[in-house]
């Protein structure tokens, strides 16, 4: 891997990125998980990135986080939640705003509000949105427990419209069955092909959905995960289907308790991540045919595992994001490759052309961070050390790999592979 460039974002770290191509520019988007509000960068010249603008949050609420974004045919898609106390230390009852707003973004530098979807209760985490008609999403709803599959109708994009919506019986609070405990509930994205939708099931595994009727959306299969993996964190994170192979990326999130304090954390063992490959061939019964090796130590590095580093910001060692193609344009969509962000070991490139044994040919490792960029409000600092910590990883057509990092700016690398 060779670094191409690197902008500090102005302190503002990014979160989830989406990427378009207008006017023979290229223009990365990014989405902030405490910074609430939007930074536009031009990186037509990848190795000087330019800042272009950050557009604050227009509601402006103290307890409003702005974690993700979509970009796709001129249409910008900004979901909005609660930031949960745990993580940022604000009180439940601080004001936000909530769902999503969708943008025009065909002058890519200047986004105009076009409309703004609620979900009635705490927001949407991620969403799924490819310039056509429909915003596939993990958001809350009134009266059930934890996030559902729920489907937007932006044709008005002015006046967005619920339209489908598919949730496991459990989580219906009003159906008369025990709550549930745990972490249970879509994390997303829920990431559509064809006629049906895979979804990255908390405290489950992969759920496939057949969409062929928007309006109802029909259990097909499962492939359950949880147990024995994700024990600590969202035991499915992200499920992944590969636009021409009948296989899937499934992966769980973290390995400790995130957002504890060293008290709560001692003793506690770190658990295995799930990255693995599905054949989903038969979507009625999806099978888990590879997992990931364990990512390269890098020598001389200081400690003789990721898995037993203290903390890790809040996060731990384990897989975060997965380049997502989305079927989108400007984006590299290699059925060959997977790339991918570890929380505490750096961005990995995997060879998945045999997809039963899947080989680590690359790999980049920011260097640590010197100072935090954000605090939390009214709480105990993270525990572990201040390590770099990578977040979200987009590729683009021309292979610039674009990377954000917890506490750092946006590193634009290539992979000479």
């Amino acid at each position: 891997m060779e670094v191409v460039a690197y902008h500090d974002l102005e302190d503002r770290p990014g979160f989830q990125m989406a990427l378009q191509v207008a006017g023979g520019r290229s223009y990365l988007y990014l989405a902030h998980w405490w910074h609430p509000g939007w930074t536009i960068m031009d990186v037509t010249e990848a190795s000087k990135p330019k800042l272009v603008k950050f557009v604050p949050d227009p509601g402006g609420k103290p307890g409003t986080s702005t974690p993700k974004i979509q970009v796709a045919n001129g249409i910008m898609i900004t979901t909005m939640q609660q930031k949960p106390e745990g993580i940022f230390g604000y009180p439940p009852d601080t004001p936000f705003d909530e769902g999503f707003y969708v943008w025009d973004v065909k002058d890519p530098e200047n986004p105009k509000l076009l409309g703004h979807w609620k979900t009635g209760l705490t927001g949407t985490h991620r969403s799924y949105y490819d310039g056509g008609r429909y915003v596939h999403l993990s958001a809350s709803c009134p009266g059930f427990y934890g996030n559902i599959y729920r489907v937007v109708d932006i044709y008005d994009p002015t006046h967005p419209i619920e339209v489908g919506r598919w949730w496991m019986p459990e989580q219906w609070l009003d159906g008369g069955g025990p709550v549930p405990k745990g972490w249970l509930g879509v994390h997303g994205p829920p990431y559509p092909k064809g006629d049906k939708v895979y979804i990255s099931y908390a405290g489950i595994g992969m759920v496939i959905l057949d969409i062929a009727d928007i309006t109802r959306p029909k259990f097909l299969g499962k492939l359950q995960i949880n147990p024995p993996f994700g024990a600590f964190a969202p035991s499915c994170h992200t499920v992944i289907p590969f636009s021409q192979r009948p296989l899937a990326i499934v992966t769980s999130e973290g390995s400790r308790v995130a957002f504890a304090s060293k008290e709560r954390l001692r003793g506690i063992v770190p658990g295995m991540n799930l990255f693995g490959i599905a054949d989903i061939s038969d979507v009625t019964n999806p099978v888990l045919i590879a997992i990931f090796p364990y990512p390269e130590i890098p020598e001389g590095f200081a400690y003789k595992n990721f898995s037993e580093i203290e903390g890790v910001g809040p996060f731990g060692f384990g897989v975060h994001n997965v380049h997502e193609p989305h079927y989108h344009p400007d984006l590299e969509d290699r059925n060959d490759r997977i790339y991918c962000c570890y929380f505490s070991a750096g961005v990995r490139v995997y060879d998945v052309s045999d997809p039963y044994v899947p080989r680590e040919i690359a790999y980049y490792l920011p260097p640590d961070p010197k100072k935090w960029t954000w605090n939390r409000v009214g709480a105990d600092p993270f525990p572990g050390p201040l390590m770099s910590t990578t977040e979200d990883i987009v590729v683009d057509k021309r292979g610039y790999i674009y990377i954000d990092t917890m506490q750092q700016g946006l590193y634009i690398l290539r992979c000479t592979v």
